[in-house]
């Protein structure tokens, strides 16, 4: 049961982008998702502040597809997932590290109003 815990990602929070999607040839399907999370905390003097993460969500297969049809910006998400680290060359020529969780299930809580 803890080797299962030892990548795993789970959080709730709103789209801030509606679905991007990328098709490859073999019939394979991306989605791509950015997700805000918000933390309520009292700072020292007692005043009410909001902090919000961005997390970045990678979607693929029939997950992906269901993201695609059924998801928008504002909706409020649960998701299940693991963290992936990757590295990639920028246009400029510089080496650029990503952070991302790739979903293996998501749930549609509700809309923000």
């Amino acid at each position: 049961m803890m080797n299962v815990l030892k990548n795993s990602v789970r959080l709730v929070g709103n789209l801030g982008t509606d679905p991007e999607v990328r098709n490859f040839d073999n019939d394979k399907k991306l989605t791509r998702l950015s997700l805000a999370t918000n933390e309520n905390y009292k700072n020292d003097k007692g005043e009410r502040v909001t902090e919000t993460q961005w997390h970045n969500l990678i979607l693929w297969g029939a997950q992906a597809k269901l993201a695609e049809s059924l998801l928008k910006k504002g909706d409020e998400i649960a998701i299940e997932g693991k963290l992936s680290n990757r590295s990639y060359i920028d246009k400029d020529g510089n080496k650029r590290y990503a952070t991302e969780v790739v979903v293996n299930e998501f749930l549609k809580l509700g809309a923000r109003q």
